[in-house]
């Protein structure tokens, strides 16, 4: 058994890296863009808060990762490796483009893919609570940015009531929005690391016939989380500096204060879905909403929606998890046929 739980747990791990690589983007974008933090000292850290935010608030996400899609006693080890292989595929393809992708909406089309197949998906969750936040947190994330860049930091900075040039040049607040990148890194291991560990926790428990409401259940999302989580410094270090400059210096450059606004506004809306009701959702476009939004109030609405990186960011965001969703079933429909 432990032999045939080793390919899964691999898989876990590489769809770990490629996650780190594209979680470095939305974590330390905004502070690598307004030139706060050097991009060879993010991955360590990076790595560190990923790991404190998965142990700390990370168990509502991996329960519903782990049973509110796929009913948690059809994960087999089968089942679980053809979800765990088609994330990482997806995202892998996504991070040679240099492109962060929501590992959360892979993850999700990756599990419905089998679950339609069986036709055992649970809906409820799907549809009432996870996909309507994919999409009201991005435009949260997108407002809230836009109108204190509209009505607020750009008619003080007109106005030359606020020196906002010699306020980003204060160490405290340089400070201040590397806190809030590490902040955000926490938040990624409190939602994404489940990613990978979710599917874990439930294959073993299957093995083990350990029931959810188990106590030693707990105890194997907690080691499915300590396999998972250091590999997203591994990604980081090996994706994260193409992912970074796309996002912080591609689409627009920003200081301290634009780079703190960002970091505090998408990581808490991350927490709160996490902590609340256990949303696997995107930071990513969280992040790359609030930094348009942040943009657009300073540039307009063409400079920013018109730019290569946008387009590029919006086929790949709709892409991608199309592929994790077709390579799920398509895997699972063969694996179905040939009798595993």
């Amino acid at each position: 058994m432990f032999s045939m739980l080793l390919v899964p747990f691999v898989i876990a791990m590489f769809l770990a890296i490629n996650m780190g690589g594209s979680g470095t983007a939305p974590s330390f974008s905004a502070a690598y863009g307004s030139n706060i933090i050097k991009k060879n000292m993010i991955p360590g850290i990076f790595g560190i808060f990923v790991f404190l935010g998965a142990i700390i608030a990370g168990e509502n996400v991996a329960k519903t990762i782990g049973g509110s899609i796929v009913p948690s006693e059809a994960m087999t080890i089968t089942l679980g490796t053809i979800i765990l292989l088609s994330v990482s595929l997806s995202l892998l393809i996504a991070n040679l483009l240099k492109v962060p992708q929501s590992t959360s909406q892979a993850t999700i089309t990756a599990l419905v893919g089998p679950a339609v197949y069986y036709n055992i998906i649970q809906t409820n969750k799907l549809f009432y609570e996870i996909i309507p936040t994919w999409f009201i947190l991005p435009i949260i994330s997108f407002l809230i940015t836009y109108l204190i860049g509209r009505f607020l930091y750009n008619p003080l900075n007109k106005r030359k009531t606020v020196n906002f040039v010699e306020i980003s040049e204060h160490r405290l607040l340089k400070v201040f929005a590397l806190c809030a990148a590490c902040y955000v890194a926490f938040a990624i291991g409190s939602n994404n690391v489940a990613n990978a560990s979710g599917p874990i926790a439930s294959i073993v428990s299957n093995e083990l016939n350990i029931k959810s409401e188990d106590s030693n259940f707990l105890l194997v999302m907690i080691l499915a989380t300590l396999v998972t989580a250091p590999c997203f410094a591994i990604g980081s270090s090996i994706f994260g500096k193409g992912v970074t400059r796309t996002i912080g210096k591609d689409i627009i450059g920003f200081g301290p204060l634009g780079a703190s606004l960002i970091s505090v506004v998408t990581a808490t809306l991350l927490i709160v879905a996490s902590l609340s009701r256990g949303i696997p959702t995107s930071l990513v476009q969280m992040n790359t909403l609030a930094i348009m939004g942040l943009g657009v109030s300073k540039v307009g609405w063409r400079a920013i929606l018109f730019k290569a990186s946008t387009k590029k960011l919006l086929i790949v965001w709709i892409i991608s998890p199309v592929i994790s969703f077709s390579l799920s079933f398509t895997l699972t429909a063969i694996a179905d046929k040939i009798g595993l």
